[in-house]
């Protein structure tokens, strides 16, 4: 891993800290009442994930899908794949797709869309980081920890080729 490739950091470990702690006090409160599905996105949400339900004061039951659509490229190739499905059954219960980046939107678009068509009763997105400038589909998150540049993000789970994700803090490789 070519540290020197990553830029200065952008969001530290105890900002990301402080923002879960913030952003599952809320949706505690907008689920209260509920057993809550938590579908984390494979495999650069893990992280976040497990910031967020810690903070999460509710029945919950979680799952996890791995999606894409970027592959080992830079940019979205606008076709989404599903790598690995559900193993629970999501009909008539809230779900809360926990995403590390909204980019494009695609595979988020795609995967919302898919869930509701299971018969969720409802698909809300919960992301790290939010990057409004590469959106090509129209979707938002409904809970949002950050809004970063128009840059390419490493760390805290996100990759590139695989590699950053084990940086304690959000960075972007340098061109």
């Amino acid at each position: 891993m070519a540290k020197d490739a990553v830029g200065e950091i952008m969001i530290t470990q105890a900002q990301i800290d402080e923002r879960a702690r913030e952003l599952g006090a809320q949706i505690s409160q907008d689920y209260a009442g509920e057993e809550l599905v938590m579908v984390c996105i494979l495999k650069g949400a893990v992280l976040w994930m497990g910031d967020i339900m810690k903070h999460v004061e509710l029945d919950t039951v979680i799952d996890f899908m791995t999606a894409s659509s970027y592959g080992a490229a830079r940019e979205s190739s606008g076709v989404v794949t599903i790598k690995k499905d559900l193993d629970c059954d999501i009909k008539g219960k809230p779900v809360l797709l926990v995403e590390d980046i909204v980019d494009s939107g695609i595979t988020l678009n795609y995967l919302k869309h898919n869930l509701q068509q299971r018969g969720a009763k409802s698909v809300r997105i919960c992301t790290l980081l939010d990057k409004p400038a590469g959106r090509k589909a129209d979707i938002r998150a409904d809970y949002v920890g950050f809004e970063v540049d128009d840059k390419f993000i490493v760390g805290y789970g996100l990759d590139f080729n695989q590699k950053y994700r084990n940086l304690p803090y959000i960075s972007f490789l340098k061109d």
